[in-house]
């Protein structure tokens, strides 16, 4: 994986250690995440916060977490203590949890915003129009330091020309990281500029039904 990231890289001129893997770990069996672990791997991504903190419980050191799934206010305090990056944050609401919970726990996790690039009802997001607005209201507003940008484009859609838009977006906004494809489509991602990726099944194989 690591050397497939390498070559997308080095094709489009970019450097592999500008790209940062994350083993989507959500759901895998705990002795796949611990054989990941002991190759070297310490970034991963979990979706839901109970079942990563019950998870990743005694077991911290030297990892990385991201949380890359929905996040509900009601579990903002939890998130802020366990996670060093959250790539969700979509909703004015949510960023004033965050802001209140941050101040609060003196922890400031790294936050991305999440563009529904697509403009799907169904998924979360900020939709590309209100992204601007958006992040200068977590800015300004909430006193929050947005780091980068997230998407999930649209399964049935070509994920280039999103990948394009959310680094657009990035871009007028001076934000440097770009957290954008999955196990279909990451070297499509680092070709765009993703600075990280977030890989499950072509990393850990299918999950177990």
């Amino acid at each position: 994986m690591l050397a497939n990231i390498a070559q997308a890289a080095k094709a489009a001129g970019r450097a592999a250690d500008d790209i940062t893997l994350v083993a989507v770990s959500k759901l895998q069996p705990d002795e796949r995440i611990e054989a990941m672990a002991a190759a070297g791997q310490t970034v991963f991504g979990e979706n839901r916060v109970q079942e990563a903190a019950a998870r990743w419980a005694g077991r911290r050191q030297g990892v990385e977490l991201h949380l890359i799934g929905p996040l509900q206010t009601n579990k903002a305090r939890d998130a802020v203590a366990l996670f060093d990056v959250i790539e969700t944050l979509d909703r004015e609401k949510l960023a004033r949890v965050l802001a209140a919970e941050m101040e609060k726990a003196g922890r400031a996790p790294r936050l991305f915003v999440q563009i529904n690039t697509g403009e799907e009802p169904q998924k979360a997001g900020v939709v590309p129009a209100e992204a601007d607005a958006f992040i200068a209201a977590c800015r300004d507003t909430y006193g929050l330091k947005v780091e980068g940008l997230m998407c999930i484009p649209p399964q049935a859609e070509p994920a280039g020309p999103h990948f394009a838009l959310l680094a657009k977006i990035a871009e007028r906004n001076g934000l440097a990281k770009l957290s954008m494809g999955m196990s279909g489509d990451y070297e499509t991602a680092v070709r765009f500029g993703a600075t990280s990726v977030r890989v499950g099944s072509a990393l850990f194989g299918a999950r177990p039904t």
